[in-house]
């Protein structure tokens, strides 16, 4: 589900999360035992990230996953009605595309079994 234009947002603020430890995308990487390529495709946007990484990322910077996911200009206390509600709408987002992929799925399925009927 790598959607850059939502994920990209993600990616750079890792990224600046990163670069105030001071440390390379090879120690971050190290440190969530992935490799680098991988590392590098979830700063640029290119991979979606789940939950758990989601989650392992924020501990590694010592920040809440809403720190990670909130877009550049939105401060909100942990726990605000404010973070509540972006949450649910990036959740909604989420839920959205994960929709559009299994009709998609489906489709495929179809399309696949009309061409080969058994």
């Amino acid at each position: 589900m790598g959607i850059v234009g939502k994920n990209s947002s993600i990616g750079k603020n890792i990224r600046q999360l990163r670069q105030k430890k001071g440390w390379s995308q090879g120690e971050a990487a190290k440190c969530l035992k992935i490799s680098i390529p991988a590392f590098s495709k979830i700063e640029s946007g290119i991979t979606d990230i789940n939950i758990s990484r989601l989650n392992q990322i924020a501990n590694l910077f010592e920040v809440s996953i809403f720190d990670i996911i909130a877009k550049e200009g939105i401060s909100v206390n942990p726990g605000s009605a404010t973070e509540v509600r972006v949450l649910k709408e990036r959740l909604a987002d989420q839920e959205d595309e994960i929709i559009k992929l299994q009709k998609k799925v489906i489709d495929l399925y179809e399309e696949i079994r009309s061409n080969n009927p058994s």
